[in-house]
C-alpha cells in the first residue's frame, strides 16, 4: 500500500495504516524530518491514547498510556550498537504485546523476529508526503 499525502490528510492515513498493519511492532524509515514522529503523533491518537506524544531522541523511549495496554515509542536515531539497546532492555520492550512504534530502527533489525510492518516515508512533490506499507 502506497499513498500520497499533505500533512493536513496525515489522520486519515494513520486510519488506513492501523486498519492494515498486521502487526503491533511497526518500523518507521525516512530522512530526517519528513514527518516520522508527526505521523506516529496522529497514529498513537488514532489509536485512543490521549498522551502528548513527544519525540524520544534524548529519552530513546517514550510510553503512553492506552487504556490497560501501552504504546512504545522508540527513537532510535543516536544509539551506536546493538548493545546500547540491551542496556535499557530492548528485548522486555519487544517481548511486550503494546504497540511498538520504531523510529530510526536499523540498529535492532538483526533480533527482530519476522513479525514486524515496516512503514517508508518520504517527500513528494509540492511537501506531499509519500507513506509506503511494507
Amino acid at each position: 500500500m502506497e499513498i500520497s499525502y499533505d500533512l493536513n490528510q496525515v489522520d486519515d492515513v494513520a486510519i488506513r495504516l492501523i486498519k492494515n498493519v498486521k502487526t503491533k511492532t511497526l518500523l518507521f524509515n525516512g530522512n530526517m524530518g519528513v514527518g516520522k514522529t508527526t505521523l506516529i503523533k496522529t497514529l498513537v491518537k488514532v489509536l485512543g491514547s490521549n498522551d502528548e506524544v513527544s519525540s524520544p531522541t534524548f529519552s530513546i523511549v517514550n510510553e503512553y498510556e492506552l487504556g490497560a495496554e501501552k504504546i512504545y515509542h522508540f527513537d532510535l536515531y543516536r544509539i551506536k550498537d546493538i548493545e546500547e539497546t540491551y542496556n535499557f532492555g530492548i528485548e522486555d520492550y519487544l517481548d511486550s504485546d503494546s504497540w511498538k512504534l520504531i523510529e530510526w530502527p536499523e540498529i535492532i533489525k538483526p533480533i527482530l523476529n519476522e513479525n514486524f510492518d515496516e512503514i517508508n516515508l518520504k517527500l513528494g512533490k509540492k511537501n506531499q508526503r509519500i507513506v509506503k506499507l511494507n
